[in-house]
């Protein structure tokens, strides 16, 4: 199941983490987010070693207003606390998974 990432935990969950962390902005009412949100759980589901969840950018708004997320859902990639990659729009599953084992792998 994908992790529920908030303004609260952000810090302790992927700023502090080591590894790789990807996170989907999104929103209920986002078409292409809900779209999306199979593939994230998918996704969770097939790489239980890389904490892979969601931040609702309707309930959140720190950490998105920080990162400058404009258009959702946009995707952001870290790696040991740093961004390393961001996508915008929803993507196949194999394009995010290749992009989860790129930086898993360097």
């Amino acid at each position: 199941m994908a992790f529920e990432f908030t303004d609260q935990n952000f810090d302790d969950e992927v700023r502090n983490a080591s590894g790789v962390v990807v996170v989907d902005f999104w929103a209920e009412w986002c078409p292409p987010c809900r779209q999306l949100a199979p593939i994230i759980e998918q996704l969770a589901h097939d790489n239980p070693d890389v904490k892979i969840g969601k931040m609702n950018v309707d309930q959140n708004q720190s950490v998105p207003l920080e990162f400058g997320i404009s258009n959702i859902p946009t995707i952001i990639f870290f790696k040991d606390g740093r961004v390393v990659e961001t996508k915008v729009g929803a993507f196949p599953k194999s394009t995010l998974q290749g992009i989860i084992d790129q930086h898993v792998a360097a």
